[in-house]
């Protein structure tokens, strides 16, 4: 017996083929556009982007062709309050976060999730490329498409009412499929970025709404080497747009080790420096259990993997690795593996 899915879709390629394919297994569907901007462009810029009205438009056409209902849910407020504001806050606390990890646990799998269940769907369906095997998150077949690293927030119980009718195929057989089924989306590109920060311009965004203010660049020993407007502007393990007035003796170039929003101060120094094996985190979640096999952590989204051990302290997570990682931002996710299963996720708090 089929079950009632709701399946969310963007507007573009992957959600419309998961829908078409969530149909025509016989399952009873209805698409959802979820509205997240309270003032949508009319047209998206390049590849940036998304949440327009062509995408609306595009997630309604992609449903007529598939056959099944199709509603637009209003969710600017809850987006703008709970990934938005949450992503000028963490920066303002010096903090990096992942907005796309957010979006994924406050909105689809939360508000919409509720929502469809509260309305008797069983589950929500989405285009991400992620596995569900015998209920437990793994990777994607394809793995430069791999979403599961954004998706490793969600519970055991989110997970329970997820599909992603994806995860088994690479990018380029889903635009093949899109194509045979005559969905216009198949060649549509695939958005890139901050949805919600169209031209790409992140420090100008932060900018307009936290302000600009004038502050020291240092070096490790505390001597000022440069200037910048506003701490909120940088990320631990950024090399380009720091205006540094004083190379290093040695010519080699710089990169931000630490970021302090209360004094108002960015850290630069060699990239060596950035190298950590030890990291804490805060705030975990269990969804898979740890099978027989390597561990491994993924501390960004498409980044690279580490072998690991961790232990429980505390109420958070202590990680080893077991070499060197650079770039480690607090307010970033960091995922366990065991193979290609998700165990869990935490928030970075701090790494040395």
């Amino acid at each position: 017996m089929g079950m009632r899915v709701l399946a969310a879709m963007s507007g573009g390629v992957d959600s419309a083929v998961a829908a078409a394919r969530i149909a025509e297994a016989g399952h009873d569907v209805t698409g959802v556009h979820l509205a997240l901007s309270a003032n949508p462009q009319s047209h998206r810029t390049g590849a940036r982007g998304c949440c327009t009205v062509e995408d609306s438009r595009d997630a309604r056409r992609a449903a007529d062709v598939i056959g099944i209902p199709f509603y637009i849910w209003d969710m600017a407020e809850r987006f703008q309050r709970d990934v938005v504001d949450d992503f000028v806050a963490e920066y303002a606390a010096g903090r990096t976060p992942n907005p796309c990890l957010r979006c994924n646990e406050k909105i689809k799998f939360a508000a919409v999730l509720d929502r469809a269940l509260a309305l008797g769907f069983d589950a929500v369906a989405t285009g991400h490329h992620a596995r569900l095997v015998d209920g437990v998150l793994s990777r994607s077949v394809d793995a430069g498409k791999d979403q599961s690293y954004v998706l490793g927030v969600l519970t055991r119980e989110q997970l329970r009412h997820a599909i992603f009718p994806l995860g088994g195929s690479t990018k380029t057989e889903v635009r093949a499929e899109a194509a045979r089924r005559g969905l216009t989306v198949a060649d549509k590109p695939d958005s890139h970025d901050i949805c919600f920060i169209a031209d790409g311009d992140t420090r100008g965004f932060l900018a307009k709404r936290l302000g600009s203010a004038e502050g020291p660049i240092v070096d490790e020993g505390g001597e000022v080497v440069g200037s910048h407007h506003g701490a909120h502007g940088f990320t631990v393990g950024q090399r380009k747009g720091l205006r540094i007035d004083r190379p290093a003796p040695d010519g080699r170039p710089r990169y931000v080790l630490s970021i302090e929003p209360v004094s108002n101060t960015v850290t630069v120094g060699p990239r060596s420096a950035l190298e950590v094996t030890s990291i804490s985190c805060d705030r975990p979640v269990w969804n898979g259990s740890a099978a027989d096999g390597d561990l491994t952590v993924q501390l960004r989204a498409h980044g690279e993997v580490y072998g690991c051990r961790f232990e429980e302290r505390d109420g958070g997570l202590l990680i080893d690795l077991d070499r060197p990682a650079t770039g480690v931002a607090a307010g970033q996710a960091a995922v366990l593996y065991s193979g290609d299963t998700v165990i869990g996720s935490a928030t970075i708090a701090s790494a040395a």
